[in-house]
């Protein structure tokens, strides 16, 4: 484990694409694990849009008794490296309205 003060990390080793190689400390959640993507924008060198270059966690080794992960590490997703925008993009939450409906409550003044 790398030394970060209050904050985890953890010495995760990246396989395939233009990290091949090498080991970064990545900060762990609260359950002592990585995130399950890790996305590492790269600008353009003309100044357009970053590239995105998109690593998955997988297991390092299992143990032989249990079969539990024995560390991580992450693998180069090709299928998802790109030209894209970081952050939540699309997501929607359930409890949103429908894209282009108007806001309905106490605000409006249907009532009379």
């Amino acid at each position: 484990m790398a030394d970060t003060g209050r904050v985890k990390s953890e010495d995760t080793p990246f396989e395939g694409g233009p990290m091949d190689g090498r080991v970064l400390p990545v900060l762990v959640g609260p359950t002592g694990q990585p995130p399950k993507t890790y996305r590492i924008p790269v600008p353009d060198a003309h100044g357009g849009p970053p590239t995105v270059l998109v690593y998955r966690r997988v297991p390092r080794g299992h143990s032989k008794r249990l079969g539990t992960p024995q560390g991580w590490k992450y693998t180069f997703d090709p299928a998802d490296a790109g030209t894209r925008r970081t952050g939540l993009g699309g997501l929607r939450r359930l409890w949103s309205r429908p894209a282009g409906e108007p806001p309905t409550g106490s605000g409006d003044d249907t009532h009379g």
